[in-house]
C-alpha cells in the first residue's frame, strides 16, 4: 500500500475525519492543546522519517516532536500543541502519546477536557492530581490513572516533589460514547505481574483486569529478560490494530527491531510475535483503527 492510500484509508480515514470533532483543551500556556482533525490535501503531504510498510508504521524515537519548556520536556508521538505533522495525527482512536518529564514542584495548571479518555502511566516520581470532581490523589510508578472526560472536567497535575523529576506517559483515546458522565479511576498494579509476561492494565470491561475506558481497547505492559519470547493475540477483532511503544531496552515485533522510545503500529494481523533483544519494558495499546 502506498503512502497516500495508507494515510487515507488506514490511519486517518478521510470519511471519518470529515465528521470527527475534537474539542480543543486549550489553556493559557498553550501546552495542553489539540488541533482539530481535518481532511488533508493528499498531494501536499510532507516527507518524514516515518517508515510506512504494508500493514505497519514505524516511528523512531528521534523523529518524535519535542517541546522543551524548561519545567516540562515533552516528546510527542502524534501531533500536539505546537508540533503538527499531518502524517502523525493519530493511530486509529489513539490520539495522543506524550512522553513527559516535569521538573520538581512544577506542573500543569487547572485546564479543561471533554469527550476524551485520558490515561496516565507514571514511570518515575510522584505526580499529584486534582480535579473538578473532588479527587486529590498522587500517582506513582505501578499506578494507572484514567479519566473519562465526557461532558467536561477540569484538572491539574503537578510534580509533588521539589527535589526530583516526575516522568509519565499521557495517552488520549477517542471514546466510543460521547457526553458520558465524567469519571475518575486509579489503581495500583503489582510490578511482579508483568515480569516476563504481558500484564493487562486497561480494557473495555469494568470487571476485567486493570482500569476501563469507553472504547474497545486493551493495554498491556511487559518487563522482559533478554531472550524472552511471547505472543500477543488481537482481542477486539479484525478492526483493531496495536501500537507498541518500547519504554526501555530492545525488542523485536514481527521481525521489526525496536529500540527505547520507538513506536510501531500494526494492523490487519491476528497476532504479534515479540522477542526481547535485551532486558526491556514494553507497552502495547490495542485500539480500533476507525474513529
Amino acid at each position: 500500500m502506498d503512502r497516500k492510500a495508507f494515510l487515507k484509508n488506514s490511519l486517518l480515514g478521510a470519511g471519518a475525519l470529515a465528521t470527527a470533532r475534537v474539542s480543543a483543551a486549550v489553556i493559557e500556556n498553550n501546552i495542553d492543546e489539540l488541533r482539530p482533525l481535518h481532511l488533508l490535501g493528499f498531494n501536499h503531504i510532507p516527507n518524514t522519517n516515518s517508515k510506512i510498510m504494508a500493514n505497519s508504521i514505524l516511528h523512531k524515537a528521534e523523529t518524535r516532536g519535542n517541546a522543551n519548556h524548561g519545567w516540562l520536556n515533552s516528546y510527542h508521538t502524534f501531533s500536539f500543541a505546537n508540533y503538527y505533522n499531518p502524517e502523525r495525527m493519530h493511530f486509529g482512536v489513539l490520539r495522543v502519546l506524550n512522553d513527559d518529564t516535569v521538573q520538581g514542584g512544577k506542573g500543569f495548571g487547572t485546564h479543561p477536557h471533554d469527550n476524551m479518555e485520558i490515561i496516565s502511566i507514571p514511570l518515575e516520581g510522584d505526580l499529584e492530581h486534582k480535579d473538578s470532581m473532588g479527587n486529590v490523589t498522587v500517582i506513582r510508578n505501578g499506578d494507572i490513572q484514567v479519566m473519562s472526560a465526557g461532558t467536561g472536567i477540569q484538572h491539574s497535575e503537578y510534580n509533588k516533589n521539589m527535589d526530583k523529576t516526575v516522568k509519565f506517559l499521557q495517552i488520549w483515546v477517542f471514546p466510543n460514547k460521547r457526553n458520558v458522565t465524567p469519571r475518575y479511576d486509579q489503581i495500583t498494579l503489582q510490578l511482579a505481574d508483568r515480569k516476563n509476561k504481558l500484564q493487562q492494565i486497561l480494557s473495555p470491561n469494568p470487571d476485567d483486569a486493570g482500569v476501563w475506558i469507553h472504547q474497545n481497547a486493551w493495554f498491556h505492559l511487559g518487563a522482559f529478560d533478554k531472550g524472552f519470547k511471547t505472543e500477543y493475540k488481537i482481542k477486539g477483532g479484525s478492526g483493531n490494530g496495536v501500537y507498541a511503544f518500547v519504554l526501555s531496552g530492545k525488542v523485536s515485533i514481527n521481525g521489526q527491531a525496536l529500540n527505547a522510545r520507538d513506536g510501531l503500529g500494526i494492523w490487519e494481523v491476528a497476532q504479534l510475535d515479540i522477542q526481547a533483544d535485551s532486558n526491556a519494558e514494553l507497552l502495547l495499546m490495542e485500539v480500533p483503527m476507525q474513529i
